[in-house]
């Protein structure tokens, strides 16, 4: 594969990764606490949706939109998401903000569901709800995410496998691991991801507005390897301006 295509796969598949680790949590509390019937519909449910989601959208984008001007919008879009994702883990690494505590998460989802009322055994409408939520939300990203990278290539299949493998490694684990989600070294997935999201975000809106990058694909690593740098210095230079690390979720 491409330099591109790598790039693309590994931010996609580092993007569904975190996120589904997210929904993961909501739905063994929903499961836990509601009956695992209706939690694992809620989430297939969920799934179900946002795979017709991309379809719907990714495709007529890839054969209807101008590839230039798709390039600029995905560009922008990507920029977006990729600087955003990079503010959030360079402020959860130099402690200005709170790691992500999945236990934490799941214990406090556990509780509110406590209150919902009785649990019915065969389908419970509390439970497939919490679980419908927290997949779409958490998937609504990475939707995004594969659409954008697969439009703009050309390669919404490749984009999307990518997120499919993510989510299945996530499953088996959660489901060997059960609720110890919080060794998953979250933050710095991400900021891997934003890395990735920001160089192809710059990379494609250089290519919609007529830029020849050097070396043409292969460039995507030198700016990769220009996030990753700035990230290097970022860290540390906040983190000498840094209050007590933050124990609480934020």
């Amino acid at each position: 594969m491409k330099a591109s295509e790598w790039v693309l796969v590994l931010a996609v598949f580092g993007a569904s990764a975190v996120e589904m680790v997210e929904a993961l949590t909501i739905v063994l509390a929903a499961g836990t606490s509601r009956g695992w019937r209706s939690a694992l519909e809620g989430a297939a449910s969920a799934l179900a949706v946002l795979t017709a989601i991309v379809v719907l959208v990714g495709v007529p984008l890839i054969h209807y939109v101008p590839i230039d001007l798709l390039r600029v919008i995905v560009g922008a879009l990507l920029l977006t998401l990729g600087l955003n994702w990079l503010r959030k883990a360079w402020l959860r690494a130099s402690g200005h903000k709170a790691l992500h505590d999945e236990d934490k998460i799941f214990a406090e989802t556990v509780e509110e569901l406590s209150h919902d009322g009785p649990v019915r055994p065969q389908r419970d409408a509390v439970g497939f709800a919490v679980a419908f939520k927290g997949v779409f939300l958490e998937g609504t990203e990475v939707v995004l995410i594969v659409i954008s990278l697969g439009a703009s290539q050309g390669r919404l299949g490749l984009a999307a496998a990518a997120a499919a493998a993510a989510a299945l490694v996530v499953i088996v684990v959660g489901a060997i691991v059960a609720r110890q989600l919080s060794k998953v070294p979250e933050n710095a997935i991400k900021l891997t991801v934003g890395v990735m999201l920001s160089s192809f975000g710059i990379f494609w809106v250089g290519e919609g507005t007529g830029v020849h990058w050097p070396g043409a694909d292969a460039f995507l690593l030198v700016l990769v390897a220009v996030f990753a740098a700035c990230s290097a210095l970022a860290i540390p230079w906040l983190r000498r301006s840094s209050p007590a690390q933050l124990g609480a979720t934020t």
